[in-house]
């Protein structure tokens, strides 16, 4: 294993915990237990709960060295949940709020055993924003780094209206960025539970994009980020080869704030608030050389099954290799850094890890050797 002094420091901008499948139903006050998230069908050791850690920060910060990560922002696995218990249920603000605090307060204590490794994001639904602002704060107060709350918002409470004006200021004012999620929200996503396969595929192929792009551009035109120039956002798990395109022929259907009152560009809003995790992106990895040094962020996704643990060395040679090491540097771990408000921390020393492909085998995962459109190459076939 390498030296950790010779190692660049890497900062995962998207990685999950996996809650305890019966932690709210242990957590939850007596009065809502008998409507507690359940998961009967959750293993352990299996899918997006086969590492350990996932629930046990000890053998997180293990698993984190055997992949050279020194830092990871964490998002849920079950708690997403939370908002999903309302897809076709009269929403219970009572019953949702208790559901965030027992997450939030298994997060805390979590994050405690490497608060400079494990920076954990409150969970917090935005119906009520008095209540949004108190558990931020409490969250802020408690060590958590930020809020993951719904990308897709619902449809009485659309990203353009004054709902959310408040809420965003006190973001601001108390430096805690916004972490939007795939698969987080309503919108878009409460019809996923009726897809086939052909569903299935068009969503994790470009419906999370369509989602992203609808919510950062009600962000954007409707004024958000010209109002609130210190919010940050970060996009995970959607990808970034799309967005130079994206903004680009935003900024030319729009023009310079043309009719909407904007100051400036969406292209310049973006590049000034938002951010966007890629994994083994290699469109987007190429487009580095040109555009998004400074809001492309690394990350691994652990410990889910369709992320890229054990082998961001892998990653780094296939889609950065050829970016300079400013670029580098800022996409591996100091932009992560910045955007959360926290000191690069410590390399980590690397360890072994009892990962094999035999027990976790993902084709899909290109590893070693060039990055490649070939599909025998990349290991897949019909």
């Amino acid at each position: 294993m390498p030296d950790a002094s010779d190692q660049e420091i890497r900062i995962s901008g998207d990685s999950h915990v996996s809650e305890p499948p019966d932690l709210w139903q242990k957590e939850m006050p007596l009065k809502y237990r008998d409507r507690a998230l359940s998961f009967p069908r959750i293993e352990y050791g299996r899918h997006n709960h086969s590492r350990a850690g996932g629930w046990d920060p000890k053998e997180r910060l293990k698993d984190m060295a055997a992949d050279g990560i020194s830092a990871e922002v964490l998002y849920p696995t079950l708690a997403k949940g939370l908002f999903e218990q309302f897809f076709f249920e009269p929403v219970d603000l009572s019953l949702g709020q208790a559901g965030e605090q027992v997450y939030n307060d298994w997060m805390m204590d979590f994050c405690k055993e490497a608060p400079d490794r494990l920076w954990g994001q409150a969970f917090i639904g935005l119906w009520d924003i008095d209540y949004a602002i108190r558990e931020m704060q409490r969250a802020k107060d408690g060590g958590l780094k930020g809020v993951a709350t719904w990308v897709a918002p619902p449809d009485e409470l659309p990203f353009t209206g004054d709902h959310y004006e408040r809420f965003w200021s006190a973001a601001e004012e108390m430096d805690m960025p916004i972490g939007w999620h795939i698969n987080t929200g309503f919108g878009a996503y409460v019809t996923r539970a009726d897809e086939d396969r052909f569903g299935v595929i068009a969503r994790q192929a470009y419906g999370h994009k369509v989602v992203a792009m609808k919510t950062v551009a009600e962000m954007i035109l409707s004024g958000v980020l010209q109002r609130h120039p210190r919010l940050k956002i970060v996009l995970s798990e959607f990808e970034v080869g799309w967005i130079p395109f994206y903004l680009e022929d935003l900024d030319r259907k729009l023009g310079r704030g043309r009719n909407v009152g904007l100051d400036l560009f969406p292209s310049e809003y973006f590049s000034r608030q938002v951010y966007s995790t890629f994994m083994q992106d290699g469109v987007g990895g190429y487009l580095l050389q040109r555009w998004g040094a400074d809001n492309f962020v690394y990350a691994n996704d652990y410990p889910h099954a369709g992320g890229i643990w054990p082998y961001t060395d892998d990653t780094i040679e296939l889609t950065m290799s050829d970016l300079p090491s400013e670029t580098r540097r800022k996409v591996l771990g100091e932009t992560m850094a910045k955007v959360y408000g926290q000191p690069m921390p410590d390399p980590i020393e690397r360890m072994e890890s009892d990962y094999t492909d035999e027990i976790w085998n993902r084709p899909w995962l290109r590893k070693a050797g060039e990055f490649t459109f070939d599909k025998s190459t990349m290991g897949l076939k019909m």
